[in-house]
């Protein structure tokens, strides 16, 4: 798709861009007195979160923001390939995928040593990213993917719209009501900002989620400190529209001048937009890039300067902005002590930049958000739902804080790899890199800048690392990573991870072994039989009375033999749902000649397996066909029947 030819316009790309208007401010209105859970804060975590519990009729939700309508101009607007398949979950990666603009290569550019001041490529590679996922590495207007999660809120059950020009004053957690569940704990006072009014509005919450960025008010009210590397480098940034001579303006470029500094190139959606990061200044101590006092104007003259012997001349600037190179995180992510040594249940959790700061141009920002509150939105869920033991909560810090130092590790060495002059903090000389040193880092880091290589530590609710030979390439930790089957009923070729949706239901696919599953002797029959029928099957334990039977864990199977009817399969795998006991004939695959997903995923041919699948994609537990009390034991460690 191609847009942004005469101008670039916000708003949604399926409308031309003669016809496409902004987004029209929403009318305010009073904010409720009393929910479950307060978010405050529209960028990307925020908003995943909201999206999640919008599925929910029992969850009382409620979003602020500070600005005064949604976002018209993006600042983090690469996807990565893990965001993607979040987005799938949401059922929104199709429009993405149309509308974006896939990375598929990057090119590198050094001083041309006959003509130093001239730059010169060295070489083209294919991106390291491709084929860690189905889906590409893309970029788009943060401002579009923020508008499909919020129409996924207004379209859902709840009709969740969030309300804008609040000003958070004061928040509260009353410490002596924190550990009774059924209390609402947090009070946040509101002063509206619009233009008509300025009183104050007070909600009372069960919990509080602060997604209000790196200048965070929650995370102040929370006396939750930022620790780390202060900023010691500026750069630009600017999204525009340019006419160039430079041959690789619509390929992600990394380009280091022999004299004047370091330029990366990211092309964006619709074919003519481009974006610059440029080098700019060391900073002095406790110098802001906001005291340089540098204009638009300053940084494409820069930009000019670096890209020698090509012509750079903008016609358009969408958007830009001056940023500082620092690397933060916080010191909690909930209200509890670090330590946490009496257990306590987490009221109150930051998530985003509201937790991790970091320079902008490795992607990382949203697609970090992002998860974090993916991670705590099915969580959240399910203790205020009832279906899960609050202590599920505790877990949202340990498995994201993890994330957040590889994230600000990984930043530091990609900040000071594309710098050209010195960025510690003390101004020391530092090893002198070229762009095969940044090629090197974006290959051995491809798998976390993709964000498929993320793993959660052993826990709970990520066990069973006993039986990885299993299936070996579904990683315990890391999220399922889909590959393709054909459905049984209708001869379909799906993307199984695309099962996994963000609805709060667990996931147990079944991967049978060379025994018929028709076969009443057969592993695979035994376990299907024991998950339908048994006392102590999780699925009979935790599936309330009067709903369908995988309403809580949905199970799937995915079978060796290729000449399977659906007819003879137990009910179990297409059972009776809805009030007119609908069949569903979508639970039952085989795996695909040619394109098996026992060879690609290294699943034990002989043995099978069960995978345990959590809310949020991330694999929990792996099991033999046969270990039914394991599998019991795996679910009553944190679920409430």
């Amino acid at each position: 798709m191609q847009y942004h030819l005469n101008g670039f316009k916000p708003g949604n790309y399926q409308i031309p861009d003669e016809a496409r208007e902004p987004y029209v401010q929403p009318p305010i209105a009073d904010l409720p007195k009393e929910v479950d859970v307060l978010i405050i804060g529209c960028g990307p975590a925020g908003l995943a979160m909201a999206r999640q519990l919008s599925e929910f009729a029992g969850i009382k939700t409620c979003i602020v923001d500070l600005k005064d309508g949604p976002l018209l101009f993006g600042q983090a607007d690469g996807i990565s390939c893990r965001t993607m398949e979040i987005m799938e979950a949401f059922n929104n990666s199709e429009m993405l995928v149309k509308e974006a603009y896939p990375l598929n290569q990057n090119a590198f550019w050094e001083p041309d040593n006959e003509q130093p001041n001239n730059i010169k490529r060295t070489h083209k590679v294919p991106d390291a990213r491709i084929g860690l996922s189905e889906f590409p590495h893309v970029v788009v207007n943060q401002a579009r993917l923020h508008e499909l999660l919020l129409d996924g809120m207004e379209e859902s059950v709840t009709h969740l719209v969030p309300h804008y020009s609040r000003r958070l004053l004061e928040l509260e957690v009353d410490a002596s009501l924190t550990q009774d569940l059924d209390a609402h704990p947090i009070t946040a006072s509101f002063e509206r900002n619009d233009s008509s009014s300025s009183k104050v509005e007070t909600v009372r919450a069960r919990y509080v989620v602060g997604t209000d960025g790196a200048r965070s008010a929650v995370r102040k009210g929370l006396s939750i400190v930022l620790e780390g590397d202060s900023a010691n480098k500026a750069w630009g940034v600017m999204d525009v529209l340019c006419v160039t001579d430079f041959p690789d303006i619509r390929v992600k470029s990394f380009i280091q001048s022999k004299e004047n500094g370091a330029v990366m190139i990211v092309p964006r959606e619709g074919g003519y937009l481009v974006r610059l990061y440029v080098e700019l200044d060391n900073l002095g101590k406790d110098e802001r890039a906001s005291s340089l006092d540098l204009t638009v104007d300053d940084v494409i003259a820069k930009a000019q300067l670096i890209m020698n012997p090509y012509k750079f001349e903008v016609k358009e600037v969408a958007w830009w902005s001056i940023y500082e190179v620092g690397q933060r995180v916080a010191d909690r992510f909930d209200d509890t002590p670090a330590d946490n040594t009496e257990g306590l249940i987490p009221r109150a959790f930051v998530a985003g930049d509201a937790c991790h700061t970091h320079s902008p141009k490795g992607g990382w920002g949203l697609n970090t958000s992002l998860p974090d509150t993916f991670n705590l939105g099915w969580k959240l869920a399910a203790v205020l739902l009832g279906k899960s033991q609050p202590k599920l909560l505790q877990t949202y810090a340990s498995e994201r804080r993890k994330v957040a130092y590889q994230l600000i590790n990984a930043d530091k060495e990609m900040s000071k790899l594309m710098a050209t002059r010195p960025t510690s903090s003390n101004g020391a000389a530092q090893t002198e890199t070229n762009t095969a040193d940044i090629e090197k880092f974006i290959a051995r880091q491809n798998g976390f800048i993709a964000g498929t290589s993320i793993e959660y530590n052993p826990s709970y609710i990520c066990t069973g690392a006993e039986n990885q030979k299993l299936a070996s390439g579904f990683k315990i930790g890391q999220r399922f990573h889909s590959a393709e089957a054909i459905r049984v009923a209708d001869g379909r070729r799906q993307h199984l991870g695309h099962l996994n949706k963000a609805d709060g239901r667990w996931r147990i696919f079944i991967f049978g072994n060379k025994q018929n599953p028709v076969d009443a002797s057969s592993e695979s029959y035994k376990l299907i039989q024991f998950l339908a029928n048994a006392e102590s099957s999780p699925v009979r334990k935790y599936t309330p009375d009067a709903t369908d039977i995988d309403s809580v864990i949905d199970c799937y199977a995915v079978f060796q033999q290729q000449d399977l009817l659906m007819e003879e399969m137990p009910d179990y795998l297409w059972p009776a749902k809805g009030k007119y006991g609908l069949r569903d004939y979508e639970k039952v695959f085989h795996a695909e000649e040619g394109n098996d997903i026992f060879e690609q995923r290294g699943i034990d041919r002989s043995s099978g397996c069960m995978i345990v699948v959590r809310p949020d994609q991330h694999i929990a537990n792996i099991l033999p066909l046969n270990a039914y009390d394991e599998l019991s034991d795996f679910f009553d460690a944190f679920m409430i029947s």
